[in-house]
Formats: C-alpha cells, structure tokens, sequence
C-alpha cells in the first residue's frame, strides 16, 4: 500500500548560500523573498511495513487465521515475513482480489470468519493433558477416542486414519540433536522429508508407511516431550492446516499451576512383589507395573499382569510354572501405630544387587480419606513391600506414590506413601480368586524384585 507522503523543501537565497528557514511576515516597504518549493516522491510503504504497524497479537490472528484456510505454513509467532505477505497474496488471489499483501477490512472479516468455520468443524478446543500438566491443541471431532497412562496421551479417529499422540519419558543429558536422531529411526522406516534442529524444539515430518506424519518435540531438564500427528494421506488437504495450528499452539512445559501430575516414568523401574499363592499369585502395585512392554519377577521370569484395583492401586501378577515360591502368611492384621517394611530397593540403592531389607515406619490416618500414610517413606524400589506389624501378623501393602510436579495454589502436600490394609488386599485376593491362606512368616523369603521395561 502506498502512503501519500509530501514535503516541502524552502530555500532561501541570501549571500550566494542557500538557507533553509520558514518564510518570515513581510513588512511594509521590505521586498518580499522569493520562496521556492519543490515536490518529494512519496515514500513506498512495503506490506511488510503495513504489518508491522499492527499489533503482534492482530498479526498472529491473521497468522492463525491463513494457516487455517490453508495459505500459511509457518510458525504462529506475529513475527512478520515473506512468507506471510505470500500467504496473504494467495489468499487474496483465491478469491479472485488485487494481491496487494496487504488484506483491507472486508478481506480480513472474510478471512476470520472462514477460519473460524474450519475450526468449528475440527471441534478445536485448547486442552491441558492431566497426566503432564502439557498444553496442545485437539481437533475434537477429528480425533473423538482419547486414552490416557502415566506415559502419555492418544486420540484417535473411529478407523485411525487420523491420531495425535503425547509421549513423555525421562532421558539423561537429552538435546534436540539427539532426539531428533531418535525420533528418525524410531519406529523403523520413517522416511523423512523435512527437519529442523535447533536448540530448544525440533520438528521432523515425512512418511511412515501409508501415512504421513508430524513431530515436534523438545526437553526440560531430563523430562522429554513429543507431540506426533500421523494422518492417512486421503486426509491430508482436511488434516494439514490443523497440523500446523496443533504444532504453534503445543505448550509441553507451560508454567505455574497448569503443570500437575506425577513425573514421567522411567524406562525401567523397579518395585517390589508379595509372592501370595505357590502357584504364582504376586500382589505388586499397580503404578510400577502400570505401560510395561515385559514384568519381569527377578530369578524367576516374565509375569503377566492379570487384574488390578485401580482405586487402591493394587496388580495381581501370575507367573507360570514358576519352581521355589514361598507364598506369605496373610492372615489379617490390624494395622497398628508402627510396622515393618519389607522390600527390595532400586538397585542404584544397593550397589546394584537386589537383597531384601526392612525398615521401621509409623502409620497414621490421611485426613480426609481413608487411608494410612506411612511415615518416613521407604527407598525406591519399597513400592509393594509388605508390612507386618509388631506381632509379625500382616498389615497390609505400602505404596509409594509419585511426586506432584505442580499443583494448584494452597494444596496441601499429597502423602509419599501409604498402606493398603490387610483387609482390602484380602478383599481383592478372593475377587479374583486367589485363595491366599497358609505360607511362611518370613517376609523378605516371599517378596520378590519386580521390574518393569518400558520404550
């Protein structure tokens, strides 16, 4: 758009020098001087220059806005660039305008309203995933089916051609170079087409299979976060536009209160198992065997996870033609002021090897429910060890319970471990048939290391 500029230049010529200065009043009998004006060519404003004048937060709009009619491919950021006086070039072209690069007001309210129209129709809704406390955006209607664990999220169209997926894990000394180089071999046969790499986000998108795919991924400390977008290539003219809206509206590490939820899991982790029947009933808990690709039960094999509570956070695990279990007492103890733990710690916490070991701990009522914390919390690895109270009798389970990375304002601090009655893991036993009556008192002979391999 051109602006009209023009300037008068006033030259005076006195003593051979020529001065500029504005004309003074004439007087009488004075002979008036001579004043001569010369045109300026008005100065060109770029439609660059036109955007800039505006607002960051209007600029992003209109960022936003193409991206969803599907003329503009970059990042939403209000920063202005070729690449976005191009989109609205297009835009205007499409709609058979004058490609000025700049849009005038009935250009702009076309294109707010036709975005708007195709947001509606995505069901776009901002959403913050309780699991990681991460931000993104979620076409609704396109990807209706959501699931969730403690490793992330996925949603998903009816038949699959469309799916979003959030994946958190803990990584040590990760970078983006590092990630990046992961992400193009994992899984195998993606064929990338597009990649970049800087210090804190990287993008790679191309083709996995039949379908084309997105990710955009970056860290935090040892926390690593990543969003994929995999769509069937029918898909791609409807999917597109939104890829880029997900990819500028993805907040992996937003700020204050919105962050809650336990931290990522670990690749491997380590917990401890109550061997409860000869034929190979182990009760564990449910978190530590919670996305595992294998359980393990350390000197005996794989197990399968065959049931669970989530609501007291209990597994039962079964382990086939497993020889030399010694199944504990479970006789029905009330828990008492004090009891003893009995578990298998993570290995960093013995030097690598996996005895068992107890420790003393006090019991009291959580306010507001009704169960039992446990005070000091046990080692890593305790998660799942019995406790037996000052006569020896059973008394319950201990779990250890993830950290709150954030939560919201005036929260009170969330117990670092409880105790199961022995009740409640009796109760949960004979629901799934398991008759757990008879077996040795000697606890650190019946608990087990249980460790569980994650991707």
């Amino acid at each position: 758009m051109r602006s009209m500029l023009t300037a008068t230049l006033i030259f005076v010529a006195a003593g051979g020098s020529a001065q500029a200065q504005l004309t003074p009043p004439s007087t009488a009998g004075a002979k008036p001087k001579v004043v001569a004006t010369v045109p300026v060519r008005p100065a060109l404003q770029t439609p660059a220059d036109t955007a800039n004048a505006m607002a960051q937060a209007e600029r992003q709009a209109i960022q936003s806005d193409l991206a969803w009619v599907g003329q503009y491919n970059g990042a939403i950021t209000g920063e202005v660039s070729e690449r976005m006086v191009e989109s609205i070039k297009e835009f205007q072209k499409a709609r058979g305008g004058k490609q000025t690069g700049v849009l005038n007001p009935q250009e702009r309210s076309v294109l707010a309203e036709t975005a708007r129209r195709r947001q509606d129709n995505a069901g776009w809704k901002i959403v913050t995933d309780a699991g990681t406390g991460a931000r993104l955006g979620i076409p609704t209607k396109l990807v209706p089916q959501q699931s969730s664990d403690a490793n992330g999220a996925k949603w998903s169209s009816p038949t699959g051609t469309i799916q979003v997926q959030l994946a958190r894990r803990k990584e040590a000394n990760p970078t983006t170079a590092k990630l990046a180089d992961r992400e193009k071999k994992e899984p195998a046969g993606r064929a990338v087409d597009y990649t970049v790499v800087k210090p804190e986000f990287f993008v790679l998108s191309g083709l996995q299979g039949l379908k084309k795919f997105y990710v955009r991924g970056t860290f935090k400390g040892d926390e690593v976060r990543i969003l994929t977008i995999l769509y069937d290539q029918a898909t791609e003219n409807t999917v597109e536009p939104v890829v880029i809206a997900m990819s500028s509206a993805f907040n992996p590490f937003p700020t204050g209160a919105q962050i809650a939820g336990p931290a990522p899991r670990k690749t491997v982790e380590y917990g401890t198992g109550v061997v409860v029947s000869d034929d190979g009933a182990i009760i564990a808990d449910r978190e530590i065997t919670d996305g595992c690709l294998a359980i393990a039960i350390a000197g005996f094999g794989n197990a399968d996870r065959v049931a669970e509570d989530k609501d007291r956070g209990l597994a039962l695990l079964r382990l086939y033609g497993a020889h030399g279990l010694k199944p504990l007492a479970l006789s029905n103890g009330a828990a008492k002021l004090n009891v003893e733990l009995t578990g298998i710690s993570d290995p960093q916490n013995q030097g690598g090897g996996g005895a068992a070991s107890s420790v003393k701990a006090s019991v009291a009522p959580i306010s507001g429910g009704g169960d039992l914390a446990l005070s000091p919390p046990p080692a890593v690895g305790f998660s799942g060890a019995v406790a037996l109270d000052s006569d020896g009798i059973f008394a319950g389970v201990a779990l250890l319970k993830p950290a709150i990375v954030a939560g919201p304002p005036n929260a009170g601090p969330a117990a670092q471990a409880v105790l199961v009655p022995a009740d409640t893991v009796q109760d949960f036993l004979k629901a799934n048939g398991v008759n757990a009556t008879g077996g040795s008192t000697d606890a650190k002979s019946s608990v087990v290391r249980v460790i569980c391999a994650r991707k």
